[in-house]
């Protein structure tokens, strides 16, 4: 599960490296953070390695590795999977240490790297929030020499950049806790059975159950108990040149092999080439497999959650396409598999950031068991 990786990872190492979380040193009031979401400030010097690297074939990344700069430029700035365009991870800025300023510390994400064999015998990293401003992450890694560093980047890197990710959907998620779309929830709730942080601007198109004869039926009565059927709620923001849509739906959990790629990959075809069609008769959306092939990760363990990232494309009908994100998993009080996705269509726009946006609000969502289990928490107090 990559995104809580950092911390278990973290937990466990021995010796010379541990993790420590605060949670800021400063009191009172914090100014408001600077930048952009999805921005970084990257404050580390920046020296030759001894053994340069050459690029990732195929990465936006053009330089070669040959700084300790650039090997944090090459994980934090790397291309984001599965967009039409080239888009990295985080737009990245770099500063020496004597230039971080107070002008720069209200940064909303900022990746401090210290490499002093005067201060440090040990390499240790470290997070804040909130410590200079609101919102903020702040990582610190903390090493006696650049070998110590990059043996630490080399491992956990990834980890790292995952981290302030989580940040930034974090931070969106509080966002959408505060203006939610009452009917598109009431919707979820009374259709599909579960709770999500729908946004105000997310409008409900489509409540509906998808049959095995590719009929669509308007549903009136809650939970479907037809076993062939799929229960489906569309909504949509679809502001100026930026269409941004969620589309959940429920059918039967019958099959263990449920959970692979192709299961899901096909399901998905499925569904959305009978809900979503474009103004050519005949026209579906389904997804592109040949460019790039959509990529599947685990990413909870307890609810099991899978994840799909991937392109869709009208087929049969104008050349339209975007990227998607779903979330796939287990309804173990009605029995059923519920995926949750968000696809963007910004024809000639950068997509990054919307579907992140997006994306966040996936994260959101409360299953049947969860319900209960929150229940019987707050009975149990």
């Amino acid at each position: 599960m990559k995104r809580k990786g950092l911390f278990i990872l973290a937990l466990c190492v021995t010796g010379t490296m541990f993790l420590t979380g605060c949670k800021g040193a400063h009191g009172g009031t914090k100014v408001s953070a600077t930048g952009s979401i999805y921005e970084c400030l990257v404050v580390m010097p920046s020296r030759p390695l001894a053994h340069p690297q050459e690029v990732v074939s195929a990465s936006a990344y053009a330089e070669d590795i040959a700084t300790t700069y650039d090997m944090v430029k090459a994980v934090m700035g790397a291309d984001m999977p599965c967009l039409p365009q080239m888009e990295p991870y985080f737009k990245l800025t770099h500063v020496s240490p004597a230039a971080f300023d107070d002008f720069l510390k209200p940064t909303r994400n900022i990746l401090i790297i210290d490499i002093n064999p005067d201060k440090y015998t040990q390499t240790k990293a470290k997070y804040s929030i909130d410590y200079w401003s609101h919102p903020q992450a702040v990582y610190r890694i903390q090493a006696p020499d650049d070998e110590a560093f990059i043996a630490y980047w080399q491992a956990h890197g990834e980890e790292v950049r995952e981290w302030f990710v989580t940040q930034e959907i974090e931070r969106q998620k509080r966002f959408y806790r505060a203006s939610t779309n009452k009917d598109t929830r009431a919707a979820l709730q009374e259709h599909i059975g579960i709770d999500m942080l729908v946004p105000e601007d997310y409008m409900l198109i489509m409540d509906t159950i998808l049959t095995s004869h590719s009929e669509a039926v308007p549903q009136r009565s809650g939970l479907t108990s037809n076993s062939e059927a799929v229960s489906v709620v569309w909504c949509c923001n679809n502001k100026g040149p930026m269409r941004r849509d969620l589309v959940v739906y429920a059918y039967p959990y019958t099959d263990v092999n449920t959970f692979t790629p192709e299961y899901l990959n096909a399901k998905r075809d499925e569904v959305l080439g009978q809900l979503i069609t474009a103004s050519v008769p005949g026209s579906y959306m389904g997804t592109e497999y040949k460019v790039f092939p959509p990529q599947m990760r685990v990413i909870q363990a307890d609810p099991y959650k899978a994840e799909v990232r991937g392109l869709w494309k009208i087929y049969h009908g104008e050349a339209l396409g975007g990227p998607y994100v779903s979330h796939t998993c287990i309804d173990e009080v009605n029995g059923r598999v519920i995926t949750a996705e968000v696809y963007v269509m910004a024809p000639g726009q950068k997509k990054r950031n919307a579907l992140r946006q997006a994306e966040a609000i996936l994260y959101t969502l409360i299953l049947p068991q969860e319900v209960n289990e929150l229940q019987e928490v707050v009975v149990g107090r």
